[in-house]
C-alpha cells in the first residue's frame, strides 16, 4: 500500500477529494496549489490505476473530466482523518516543548 500513498501528493489529492467531492482537474490543482501538472496528471493516473479514484470523462465541448473517490478510496477516509488528527497533534507537542525552550 505505500507504494501507492508513498508518493508526496497523494495523500494531498485524496484528502481534497474526500473533504470536496466529485472535483474537476482545475479545482484540485487550486486545492494544491504547489502540485505541478505533471505530478497532478502522474498522481491522478496512478490512483486510477490502483482503484483509489474514479475517472468520469464528459463529451463536451470543451472536454470536462471529472475525479472523485472510488468505493475502495472511501475506506480510506477514517485513516486519513487519524493521520491528520495524529499530525496535528504531534504539532501542538513540537510549539508546547518550543515554548518551554525560550523559557
Amino acid at each position: 500500500m505505500m507504494s501507492i500513498l508513498g508518493q508526496r501528493w497523494k495523500f494531498p489529492i485524496l484528502w481534497h477529494l474526500a473533504d470536496e467531492g466529485t472535483l474537476r482537474y482545475n479545482e484540485l490543482k487550486r486545492g494544491i496549489p504547489l502540485i505541478t501538472n505533471i505530478m497532478l496528471t502522474q498522481s491522478l493516473r496512478d490512483l486510477e490505476k490502483s482503484y483509489l479514484i474514479e475517472r468520469r470523462n464528459y463529451d463536451s465541448i470543451p472536454p470536462r473530466v471529472e475525479y472523485s473517490l472510488s468505493e475502495r478510496g472511501k475506506t480510506l477516509i477514517p485513516l486519513l482523518k487519524q493521520m491528520h488528527e495524529w499530525g496535528a497533534d504531534q504539532m501542538e507537542l513540537v510549539v508546547a516543548e518550543a515554548k518551554k525552550l525560550k523559557a
